[in-house]
């Protein structure tokens, strides 16, 4: 539809041209003879000047062309919020872009590593990295490994983290006497659980003894690294800031249908790499749009995406394209505000975010920014064909 309006539009503004340069010799020409008026013959002054060529026009009027906007494929010019709605949403994706700025505390880093068994985490790195350079390597000179050993230690670090470290929460067990508990509602966080910086706080009862469980939602990735337990948002905040801790550029990607993951910066590739703690998946942007059905289960969520947005501590991207292939199927209308305005408020973050960096470091991330977008893009031209 975009290249059918697209070749009409060219066709009737050549017409529109043709016409009005014909119109502008045709002017030109009877000024000129009206300058200078040539010797005629009787028969010559009788005949008349010839009409305009607009008079020859038999066609209906055309009527101008559409705006600028009503056309796909035009680059968006960053617009600020205009509504209550952009506002909202403004102020949502400020607040978000705070969360990864509290894995760059030092001492929480320190801290962090010393929960971490490096040892055992360097080793199998170690090994996986040596496996994949003899792959590559059998496969003919000059080929590369799939990832590197900084690639492996996060791989190695993921596999740690979902099987020995975290535990997921659903319905905490009764303290008391072990059994199951049912939601009771919620309740007002103590003041130690503020102090540990408890958001809020779930109560269970337990059917069996009537005792009561407390379990409070903590948003400080130290405080996680005690309780170990958790959802999506306790297992994301804590594993983002242990990759932050073994030295991995770190991005925390918010979804709007209440999901997070993480995204590691992966040297060898020159590239974001999605990491989601929770199913233990590397590199796998799809899964939470494009199952695949195997011969023992359903793998992918099969879900629909409005927005994904990644935040680091060098700003905010959208990057919707990477995880949502094909936007008819798998794409929700994106009702949070206009496109041009989220591109202002992207780079309203961006700018305040790398406003003390360094010439060169900026010019580093705009150069990894340039690179992503040309993965973005071919992320839709890939759907296309």
């Amino acid at each position: 539809e975009s290249d059918q309006l697209a070749r009409d539009l060219t066709g009737k503004f050549r017409s529109i041209l043709s016409i009005k340069r014909m119109d502008q010799l045709a002017a030109r020409g009877a000024a000129s003879r009206a300058r200078t008026p040539p010797t005629l013959s009787a028969s010559s002054r009788s005949i008349q000047s010839p009409p305009s060529y607009s008079s020859f026009r038999n066609a209906p009027s055309i009527p101008p062309p559409p705006s600028y906007s009503s056309l796909r494929n035009i680059p968006l010019v960053p617009q600020p919020p205009q509504d209550a709605r952009s506002f909202r949403f403004r102020d949502l994706l400020h607040s978000l872009s705070n969360i990864p700025l509290r894995w760059e505390d030092s001492v929480l880093l320190d801290k962090a590593l010393e929960v971490v068994p490096l040892e055992h985490i360097y080793d199998e790195a170690e090994q996986e990295s040596q496996i994949l350079q003899m792959e590559a390597e059998s496969l003919g000179p000059g080929k590369r490994a799939a990832w590197d050993y900084q690639d492996c230690v996060i791989r190695a670090l993921l596999r740690w983290f979902k099987r020995s470290f975290f535990t997921w929460v659903n319905n905490p067990h009764c303290t008391s006497c072990g059994g199951p508990t049912i939601g009771r509602g919620m309740a007002e966080p103590t003041a130690n659980e503020r102090a540990l910086a408890a958001t809020e706080v779930e109560l269970y009862q337990c059917p069996a003894c009537h005792n009561y469980e407390r379990y409070a939602r903590y948003s400080n990735a130290f405080t996680l690294l005690r309780t170990r337990r958790g959802r999506v948002g306790e297992w994301t905040n804590c594993f983002g800031m242990l990759c932050r801790a073994l030295g991995s550029r770190v991005r925390w990607v918010w979804n709007s249908e209440d999901h997070v993951w993480t995204e590691v910066y992966s040297l060898h590739q020159k590239r974001w790499i999605h990491v989601d703690a929770c199913e233990e998946a590397w590199d796998k942007p799809r899964l939470y749009t494009e199952g695949k059905l195997t011969t023992h289960k359903f793998i992918g969520w099969g879900r629909k995406l409005r927005y994904c947005i990644a935040f680091s501590v060098d700003g905010a991207t959208d990057v919707t394209r990477r995880y949502v292939g094909n936007p008819i199927r798998h794409g929700l209308e994106r009702t949070g505000a206009p496109e041009s305005c989220l591109l202002h408020i992207l780079d309203e973050i961006n700018a305040m975010r790398r406003g003390k960096d360094t010439p060169e470091y900026r010019f580093k991330i705009e150069g990894e920014d340039l690179r992503e977008q040309r993965e973005l893009r071919h992320y839709v031209i890939s759907t296309l064909v």
